[in-house]
């Protein structure tokens, strides 16, 4: 861990942290691939949920349950089915990581002048880099929503593909449907995910942990308290994503038109309940785990690598 318990803004230069940032979001995108995609999938099932008890197949599984969305995906597309959209998801964390840490970083020391509280400061900063990361980098996010939300059906051929017929079919504001809520959801989520990172770091820094890992730690409780709190945008921006001319050949066929945040969300309340906007939490919070922790824990040891050789050089 680079500096013990020091805080993020308080480490490396500007192309260290910009390259860390880079490095921790490849890894952590490779790494929680297959639960991204099924969470998509579940996102996007449309599906009333009655109670449980009445949802049951012969099996004993849930029909539109995770277990059964999971076996399904593997009988009928195959294990490779779980990276699909992985080129422009890679694409996606390397950008997103740099501008996130990078504005976090830069943001931290403008407003350093000001002498905020540190902890208006951290949020302030965590949703700076959140909501300029997302709005930079969204048409790769809406990409990765419709490449993983294909079914045995190919809407998109390769990534070159989707980009072409995006851009013919719908124009340049396809590229970022479903754009607000994402920024209304980000900036939230990033600013208590990082303003609860610096408060749980430099404690859990000091315990001894496997691998060391008090920042994946840290990472882990600060990304589920934070997902839980904004999923309901999240899901409404996945179902945004997939509007369009190619809407009813994703998997499952069955995507509502939907048109604005406010009426996308009461139409999913209408057809499905409450418990419709938090359809993928479940598996939504066991990727926030492994993801934040890959993230944080990778970017804190690639910047103390990237220190050390910088070092090395003087």
């Amino acid at each position: 861990m680079s500096g013990g318990g020091s805080h993020l803004k308080d480490e490396g230069s500007k192309e260290q942290v910009v390259i860390a940032g880079a490095v921790a979001g490849l890894i952590s995108r490779f790494c929680i691939a297959p639960l991204d995609v099924l969470k998509i999938r579940l996102q996007l099932q449309t599906d009333p949920l009655p109670r449980r008890k009445f949802r049951r197949n012969e099996h004993g599984i849930a029909p539109s349950g995770t277990v059964y969305t999971f076996k399904r995906i593997l009988h009928e597309e195959g294990v490779t089915a779980f990276w699909k959209g992985n080129v422009p998801a890679e694409l996606l964390y390397i950008s997103y990581g740099a501008v996130q840490f990078s504005t976090y970083r830069m943001t931290n020391r403008l407003l350093q002048s000001l002498s905020l509280p540190n902890s208006l400061d951290t949020f302030l900063s965590g949703a700076s880099a959140g909501a300029a990361a997302t709005s930079l980098t969204y048409p790769l996010d809406l990409l990765r929503t419709r490449f993983a939300a294909q079914g045995c059906d190919r809407v998109y051929m390769n990534f070159r593909s989707s980009v072409v017929d995006i851009a013919h079919t719908e124009g340049f504001r396809g590229f970022f449907q479903g754009l607000l809520p994402a920024v209304g959801q980000v900036v939230p989520y990033m600013g208590l995910f990082f303003s609860i990172y610096e408060v749980l770091r430099p404690p859990l820094a000091s315990l001894s942990l496997p691998l060391g890992s008090g920042d994946a730690a840290a990472g882990i409780l600060s990304g589920m308290l934070a997902k839980s709190g904004v999923f309901p945008l999240d899901l409404i921006r996945k179902r945004l994503q997939v509007q369009g001319p190619m809407r009813a050949r994703y998997a499952g066929g069955s995507i509502p038109v939907y048109s604005g945040v406010w009426a996308t969300g009461q139409a999913i309340v209408s057809k499905e309940g409450w418990r419709g906007l938090y359809r993928g939490l479940g598996i939504s919070l066991v990727k926030s785990a492994p993801a934040s922790a890959v993230t944080m824990w990778t970017y804190e040891h690639a910047l103390k690598l990237l220190r050390f050789t910088e070092a090395e050089k003087l």
